[in-house]
């Protein structure tokens, strides 16, 4: 699957550490092949019926969504919650 970068996403990108770079290109590629892998925990953003989000790690989060059968990547960045 093909992506499309949103401005926001390329410049949250440049704030990661070279260390988190790697392991988002990691998922990336898994979510190329299959943006539900279990790998990457996707689920659906509450309240929002069109966007996904999934985990780089455990405190870094993506947000995306598809976009002409292509998939428009939003923000990488540190996980808020809301709970």
């Amino acid at each position: 699957m093909e992506f499309i970068y949103s401005n926001r996403f390329k410049k949250d990108y440049k704030k990661l550490p070279d260390n988190i770079r790697k392991i988002l290109q990691e998922k990336l590629n898994l979510m190329a092949q299959n943006p539900f892998h279990p790998f990457l925990r996707t689920k659906k953003i509450r309240g929002k019926s069109d966007i996904f989000e999934c985990s780089i790690n455990m405190s870094i989060r993506m947000t995306w969504q598809y976009q002409d059968k292509k998939i428009f990547l939003r923000t990488v960045g540190p996980h808020i919650s809301n709970h």
